[in-house]
């Protein structure tokens, strides 16, 4: 499920994609309004289809992580960071198999 919400000040929105257990996938950039937020749901669900949008990253402390980009190359969500490359691509599936069926919830 994708999840909405506005950041603790109300200046930007955000959402998570969740996994059926509950834990977030992936978390997106801020956004001014919560039209661009819900732009970005679309986002995903359009590109997550595509490996060649999932950017592999591997962190200074070793750590393993990625980020969903747009056609026009610009992140839409970042992972979490996970101690595997084999967790990595654990997340990077979970994200195709959830993201494209999954709800959208105000927060």
């Amino acid at each position: 499920m994708f999840e909405l919400f506005q950041s603790e000040n109300n200046q930007k929105f955000y959402f998570n994609l969740k996994a059926k257990n509950g834990q977030i996938i992936l978390s997106s950039q801020g956004y001014a309004d919560i039209s661009g937020a819900k732009n970005g749901i679309d986002s995903v669900k359009k590109n997550c289809g595509d490996d060649s949008k999932f950017e592999r990253k591997t962190a200074k402390n070793g750590k393993f992580h990625f980020n969903i980009k747009a056609g026009n190359g610009q992140i839409i969500g970042s992972s979490q960071m996970y101690a595997s490359e084999a967790g990595m691509e654990n997340g990077i599936e979970s994200v195709k198999t959830n993201a494209p069926d999954a709800e959208v919830k105000d927060a």
